[in-house]
């Protein structure tokens, strides 16, 4: 990415099933649900959307290669999308071990994002 524009950030948890797409969902979610960026188009080479870089990082506790980065990318709708997957986050105790929830074990998984926006 030669020049970043918007930078959000997010935090994301799943609590039962020890699941870091889905943890990293909501992280992304979060990030990005309450921006809106009505002059990035003008900020763009070309004013052109397609121009638009979009990194994904994502701090993630463990399973980093249980990653599906194809899941990711789909949620956000403009640009070329990278995903760079980082050790990060924390995986905790959530305090019980529920087995219909398909936990493993008794630890949630909590994911920080950072959505990089730029060309």
């Amino acid at each position: 990415m030669e020049k970043k524009i918007f930078i959000q950030t997010g935090t994301g948890v799943d609590l039962h099933g020890q699941n870091v797409n889905q943890a990293s969902e909501r992280a992304i979610n979060n990030a990005i649900q309450s921006n809106s960026m009505p002059g990035i188009q003008d900020a763009l080479p070309n004013q052109d959307l397609n121009n638009m870089k979009v990194n994904v990082k994502l701090g993630i506790p463990r399973d980093l290669e249980d990653l599906d980065e194809e899941r990711i990318k789909k949620l956000i709708p403009y640009g070329d999308i990278s995903v760079e997957k980082l050790d990060g986050g924390l995986a905790s105790t959530n305090g019980i071990y529920l087995s219909e929830q398909e936990d493993k074990n008794d630890l949630m998984y909590i994911v920080n994002a950072v959505v990089e926006v730029g060309y």
